[in-house]
Order: C-alpha cells, then structure tokens, then sequence
C-alpha cells in the first residue's frame, strides 16, 4: 500500500513511501515534507509509513500537530483522516501500488551499475567518456594536442566543445565567487534543455548548503535538490543520470517524488586533491528520458571547468581579501611583521590574549600652545614630517603603531609576535626619536619653522592584547596598567627626558645611561615608584 497527503486546498500533494526512514515535516525548503508556512516549524513533525498504516509525531512544534481536528503529540492515520500541520490541512490517501519496470537494457559503456535501480546511468566525475573520444577529429586540440582522424565529428558534439572552450573562457572572467555562479548556471541553460540550475557547496564541515538554485527564466527556484541524488555524487564522486528519477530505486528520498523529479543529472564538482567543492544539479519536471549519456558525459566535462574556476575564484578573493587586511595592517605594523600577520586566520577577529610588552608614549610638549599660533595647513604640515619620521623609527625598530592619541604617540614591542628583547628595541627607538627630533628642529630652524619637544616614557610588564571593537571596526590594542603607567611616566617627562620605569630596566640586556631619579608618585599606584632618566 503506498499513501499520499495531499492539501485541502489542492496546491501541494507528497508521496509517502513504505518502508522508508522517517520525513521531517517543516518549514525549511530542505526538509523532507517542505511547507512554506508561517505557522509551521522549522522542524515541526515526523511522519512514519509502513504495512500497518501513516504514523504522525510531533517535534515540539509551537502551533501544533491535528488528527481530525484533535491536537495531538502521536497518532496513528487511516485513508480519508485529515491531518494539519499549523494550520495547513492534508487529506490522507491510499494509492494503487506501483507497477515493477524490468530493468532497462544497457549498451556497454564505461559506467558503473547498481544492481538495483530501475534506471542506472552513472560515470566517475573524472571520466569524459566516450564523447570527448568521439571529439579526438578533424585536427581538435584535445589537452592540448593536436590530433586528427578521418572519423567525422557530429555537429553537435563540435557545437558542445566550442561551447566548453566559450565556458572555460568567460569563467575565467569572473570577478566574485557568486558572480563566478550565477555564470555556471546561464551556461548549463545554454548548454541542456533543463527546468532548473541548482549548485550546492560543500561548508567546512562537509555539508552540501544550498548556494545558487535558478529556473528558466533566472528566478529563484527555492525546490530542494533531492538529498539522495545530491549525497551519492558526493560519496561515490560520481556523475548521475537518471531518465526518471520517480521510479530510480537508486534513490529513496521522498523529495524527488515531492517535486516531481522526472529526469535529473546531478555531477560533483571535484576539485584539487580530489576534494568535492559540491554539486552541480539539473532536472526536468515534466519529460522522463529528457537527458541522454552524451549530456550527462558533456556535463562531467563542465562541471570540471566549473570546479577549477570556484576554487581559482575562492584563491582570488583570498589573496584580494588577505591584501586588504596586510594593506589596513601595514599602518600599524612592520611590513614583514603585517604579511605574517595578515596570512593567519586569527588576524581579524575580535579577543585576544595576555602579553609580556614593552609599551612607548611620545608626546609634544606645549602643543596646544603652539597650535594656537599656527595655520591649519602649516601645523598640519609639520605634524606629517613629525609622525613620520617616528612611526618609520617604531618601524625599523620592529615595534607596533598603537595609535596616535592627538599630537601623542603610543607604540609597543611584544604583541601580536613578540622576541626576547623587545626591551632593548623598545629603549633604542625612543633615544633615535629624540635624536631624529633633534635633525627635524635644525632643519625647520633654517626654515623659520617652529620647532617640537617631546617627552617620553617607557614600561614593560603584562598587558592584555587583541582585537578591540566591534565586527565593523576593529583596532588592534594593548591595554592595562602596564600601559597606563608608560602614559604617566611620559606624562612626567620634561622637553627631551626619556623616563624608564623599573621593570623597563630589568629587562634590558644592553641598557644604555640610566640615572636615578626620586620615585614618583603616579595615578593608579598606592607608592611611589622607581624611575630612571636615559642619559642622553
């Protein structure tokens, strides 16, 4: 005995075959029972079909599962009970059993046979089969040869590889992933006689996610592809045929007879290494045989090319994307330091981690004042020549831009890569920036330019370390009492001191002059702390 549910209302009718695992009903276009209803779940039931009748379960749905009327958590159906899902109605009805098709006959061919389908037509996605031996004419270039014979080539199969070369060509165009997709599926119209263009890319866990699904007039065509088909390309990594895919006893998913699946073709799109990038799927919902071994051996072909162009366009927009961030990183590291941070997956997400840093501030002393008598242009102008020269200083030092805090440089040596003397680099950048000061004041001196002052502090300790912000706008930082106590030690700093906080000291291993100075009481700390002067 076989079933079938069909709406009250006449718009949608599924077959429920005997013996089979159990349907998911629900709202999503790839459940097993698709019902595109808001008051239905996204896992609303599970239905049950076997010799003794339809059984019905409900999956904790918020609107309910009804057997005449009656809500219920389980229930067994009987021909003519109605059962509603939310509030979409189905008629349960008993249908004549099918009748057994003896297995068609086969040509030899290079394909392999499932014993028990109905209808078997199926090649390794690596094999072009016997068109492309058929195209090995007329002086063809075939992987590059030249050959020739005297064996006439068929008009359509020269028409099929002018199209393959046209298709290797445009992919190559393409600009995006999707635009690189939506390109696949305007070739494949063009190439078969199909209803719709589905491709489906595997996710990192391995999960075929619905990508790209078009009919013949470029719209979206929301239909599932029928799980069975779509899984056994995948696993078996091969190309599948089926003249009538209703009556395939290769396939026992229920969605094929949901959407009335007549003839199918469904390939996988094998890239590098043999890894499956996803599927590449076409059907016909209204002609069984509409599809013969040629197209589905054309199709192999195609979706060859088309493997290669995904992955060449997945590389692109690495590489672009990889480029933006090693581009917006370059700002504030080293460039070699920004190229090995730019190529880790964990370059621009949000957290981060503790880190044992040696943290610069900089800053002008008595700009404000200064400010107040100079152009806009002109002190823009001097701050450029300023922050130049000291952001190429951190650099070459192999230190990180934090940031600029108004006329204040922030820089630090340890994160997201530190080394062992992060210390010692730490204290020869700053000394080079008050002599660089020194160079840039003679020679605005000469200009009648006004000249700059700075005041620096150095510390050294713990700090935490990451990405801070939001999806939108992330900002590579340090921050903590490390960090705070390099402020007020700069803060402190007279017009060309470098200050230098203990545990500064300690860690260099080549220190250079250092005098004492009184320990000074600095915000945040409850004694007074041990500072020292660099010698200049």
């Amino acid at each position: 005995m076989r079933y079938r549910l069909t709406s009250t209302d006449g718009t949608q009718a599924f077959d429920l075959a005997v013996g089979g695992a159990p349907l998911v009903v629900g709202r999503l276009p790839t459940s097993d029972v698709p019902i595109n209803d808001p008051t239905i779940s996204r896992r609303h039931a599970e239905i049950e079909c076997d010799a003794d009748g339809v059984r019905v379960r409900d999956l904790g749905s918020s609107n309910g599962t009804f057997h005449n009327g009656h809500r219920v958590d389980a229930a067994t159906l009987a021909p003519d009970d109605t059962l509603t899902f939310g509030k979409v109605a189905f008629r349960v009805e008993a249908m004549a059993p099918a009748p057994v098709a003896a297995p068609a006959p086969l040509p030899e061919a290079p394909t392999s046979r499932a014993p028990s389908a109905t209808i078997v037509r199926q090649v390794p996605a690596g094999v072009a089969g016997t068109l492309f031996q058929g195209l090995r004419a007329g002086g063809l270039a075939i992987n590059g040869d030249a050959v020739s014979s005297s064996v006439p080539v068929p008009d359509k199969a020269q028409q099929k590889l002018a199209m393959l070369l046209e298709v290797a060509k445009g992919l190559g165009r393409a600009t995006s992933v999707d635009a690189m997709l939506e390109q696949i599926a305007g070739y494949a119209y063009q190439i078969l006689d199909v209803d719709r263009v589905a491709i489906l890319l595997a996710d990192d866990a391995g999960q075929l996610i619905p990508t790209i699904s078009r009919d013949k007039r470029g719209a979206d065509a929301p239909r599932a592809v029928p799980q069975s088909i779509a899984r056994k390309a995948v696993q078996e990594k091969v190309a599948i045929l089926s003249d009538d895919a209703g009556e395939d006893t290769r396939f026992t998913g229920q969605s094929i007879l949901m959407q009335r699946v007549r003839s199918a073709i469904c390939s996988p799109l094998v890239g590098s290494e043999e890894r499956v990038l996803g599927v590449l799927y076409v059907d016909n919902l209204t002609t069984s045989h509409r599809f013969g071994e040629e197209d589905l051996e054309f199709l192999v072909a195609f979706s060859g090319i088309a493997a290669v162009a995904i992955e060449n366009a997945r590389f692109a927009e690495r590489s672009r994307n990889e480029a933006l961030v090693r581009s917006n990183f370059e700002r504030f590291f080293a460039p070699g330091l920004a190229a090995r941070i730019a190529s880790s997956p964990e370059a621009v997400r949000l957290g981060g981690e503790k880190r044992v840093v040696a943290v610069l501030f900089s800053d002008i002393r008595g700009f404000t004042t200064l400010s107040e008598t100079m152009e806009p242009d002109a002190m823009a102008s001097l701050l450029t020549e300023y922050f130049t020269e000291m952001v190429d200083i951190v650099f070459r030092h192999g230190g990180t831009l934090d940031k600029f805090i108004g006329d204040a440089v922030m820089a630090q040596w340890g994160a997201p890569i530190g080394a062992a003397d992060d210390a010692d680099r730490a204290m020869r950048a700053a000394i080079d920036m008050v002599v660089a000061l020194d160079a840039l004041n003679d020679r605005w001196r000469a200009q009648a330019r006004p000249e700059l002052q700075v005041g620096i502090g150095l510390n050294f300790g713990e700090a935490f370390a990451g990405n801070i912000g939001s999806e939108r706008r992330l900002e590579f930082t340090v921050i903590g009492d490390t960090v705070n106590t390099a402020s007020r030690l700069c803060s402190a700093a007279a017009a060309r001191e470098i200050l230098v906080s203990e545990e500064l000291r300690r860690a260099l291993t080549a220190p250079p002059g250092l005098e004492s100075c009184p320990p000074m009481e600095l915000k945040g700390k409850n004694q007074p702390v041990p500072v020292y002067r660099v010698v200049l």
